[in-house]
């Protein structure tokens, strides 16, 4: 924990974990408040596990979560309020600490002097100066002072984002780069799945943000908070203003872990796992090997979702465990999935059914979970009929796998660069924005009909990259993307159905068939997933290197 003090009775810090509540109690501190929204990255608990860990150290916890850049006025009063109602000393926390402190600025301005105010969030590491402007023209943000502006914007460090810096200075090195991002760690999360079947260990799958920012593209460690594509500007969270020339978002996806009732109160415990998130990606291997028989449900959510093939490649890698352990045959291994089918392209389901066969699991589609009582170990599955009706049935477990269902980032669905549905709207083939033209957009926030997976963020990001100069008048054609998506489907320790497809569904092959079938279980296949993609992904992906990835021209 790194925690600042503004005053005698508040701190504030970056996120805290639940673990962390028995070294806060110690410190003296009698009262947390989050501000941070649950579901914002795949490293971070719900509020309400950090309150149940609290609570059980004799901590009071409050919720008052702030969309990045989004603080009202009244969101800062009812800071102010829980400030004066609280046991003292408070430590407030949000995903960097900014929000909180942002919030407390806002509560004093006309109760202490603007220079305190700006001084005190320095000394804590916190620059409030852009709030100034907030506080003297009564809320209103002058898009027409930026705090810096730069040819080409990327809002996201992720997989995407990192690329597309990279592919961008690989053609036209001394580019003028921004990359917008508030993470301190960026992670492979393709290889969460291994976690979760004890193939890796996390640390695998981690590395601090700040080594992977290209050399030459400037980091800014804040979050989005809005879009003036009229006026090319950006909005952080602290009221601060960047221009561009040129905008690439790729910010990712949200979890929505709210979405199922019951699900926040249970993650992590009660036999209820996820592989979708860092710090629970252990725990579904500690369930796996722990098990003994008995219920095992792994569950699908309504599309889209990040990595469509994930929710059963645990569930595979589990079967095959529990077939070594000799526990297979006392198991219950069950999929529900809110789907029609087992994958969308028909051409790998084969090779799948045979597994499914050989594990005994139950295939259950059109089954929605809705809701989970952990005390209680049963599970809600809202279940549609052919007529359109939908029931409800409670099915008990022991152990379940739960995939949340997963929305585009609450700044995104609110902005100008969102389609109905909330996702960013471009042009599937350029990936540029329908109705900006100097913005594009990719990875698992975008529209693009493809499958959501790190395979494909690696073949959008040449494309974007080339497109961007394309723009800026350094290149004479657009580049096209195909829809390509990868999913290397897992389906037992040493053997993968290595999936690749394009848009449509069309087979898009990178080997061919007598070196490697992708129809068909595969050990080459296998060792591609452990061995050769995390190396590929850090040294080539990232880097700029376009190993099988250079974009094809339009025209």
């Amino acid at each position: 924990m790194n925690i600042k003090q503004l005053t005698a009775n508040l701190s504030v810090s970056a996120q805290v974990m639940p673990a962390d509540m028995a070294e806060i109690a110690a410190a003296g501190f009698k009262s947390i408040i989050c501000n941070r929204p649950d579901g914002e990255a795949g490293d971070q608990p719900s509020f309400r596990e950090v309150e149940q860990q609290a609570q059980a150290a004799g901590i009071e916890a409050r919720y008052l979560p702030v969309i990045p850049g989004q603080v009202a006025d009244t969101q800062a009063d009812e800071f102010d309020r829980l400030l004066e109602d609280l046991p003292k000393p408070v430590l407030a926390y949000c995903r960097s600490g900014m929000r909180s402190t942002t919030l407390w600025g806002l509560s004093r301005a006309g109760r202490m002097p603007t220079g305190e105010i700006l001084s005190r969030a320095e000394q804590a590491g916190y620059d409030l100066s852009a709030l100034v402007r907030r506080i003297n023209q009564s809320n209103a943000t002058p898009f027409d002072v930026a705090d810096s502006t730069h040819k080409v914007v990327i809002v996201g460090g992720g997989a995407a984002g990192i690329s597309v810096a990279s592919s961008l200075l690989a053609r036209q090195p001394g580019l003028d780069i921004v990359i917008i991002d508030p993470a301190d760690v960026h992670y492979y999360q393709p290889g969460w799945t291994l976690v979760g079947g004890g193939v890796f260990t996390p640390a695998q799958t981690a590395r601090v943000m700040g080594s992977l920012i290209p050399r030459g593209v400037r980091w800014i460690k804040s979050a989005v908070a809005g879009f003036e594509p009229e006026r090319n500007a950006v909005l952080l969270e602290g009221c601060r203003v960047v221009k561009y020339e040129q905008l690439v978002v790729c910010p990712g996806l949200k979890l929505n872990w709210d979405g199922i009732e019951g699900l926040t109160d249970t993650l992590g415990r009660n036999g209820v796992t996820s592989n979708y998130r860092y710090d629970l990606a252990p725990y579904t291997w500690e369930l796996v090997e722990r098990f003994k028989g008995g219920n095992a449900v792994f569950t699908q959510p309504p599309m889209p979702i990040k990595c469509a093939g994930a929710p059963q490649k645990a569930m595979y890698l589990s079967c095959d465990a529990w077939r070594h352990a000799g526990v297979l045959e006392k198991s219950n291994v069950q999929f529900r999935s809110a789907g029609a089918v087992l994958f969308g392209v028909a051409e790998y389901v084969p090779a799948l059914m045979e597994y499914v066969q050989a594990y005994g699991i139950d295939l259950n589609f059109g089954q929605t979970l809705t809701a989970i009582d952990g005390g209680r170990k049963i599970a809600t599955f809202a279940v549609s009929s052919p007529d359109g009706s939908s029931q409800k049935v409670e099915v008990p477990f022991d152990m379940i796998h739960v995939v949340p269902p997963q929305t585009a980032p609450d700044f995104i669905r609110s902005s100008p660069l969102a389609d109905p549905a909330g996702w960013i709207d471009v042009d599937q083939s350029t990936l540029q924005h329908k109705r900006f033209s100097n913005i594009f957009g990719l990875g698992d926030a975008a529209n693009s009909p493809n499958a959501k997976t790190a395979a494909a963020a690696r073949k959008q990001a040449p494309v974007v990259a080339h497109n961007v100069l394309h723009n800026l008048g350094r290149q004479s054609v657009q580049a096209r993307y195909n829809g390509y998506g990868s999913c290397p489907l897992t389906v037992e320790r040493g053997k993968i159905v290595l999936a690749e497809f394009n848009y449509g569904g069309k087979l898009a092959p990178s080997f061919p068939a007598w070196m490697l079938d992708g129809t068909r279980p595969s050990r080459l296949a296998w060792l591609l997933k452990e061995r050769i993609l995390p190396p590929l992904y850090w040294e080539g992906m990232l880097k700029g290197h376009e190993w099988l990835a250079q974009p094809e021209m339009v025209g």
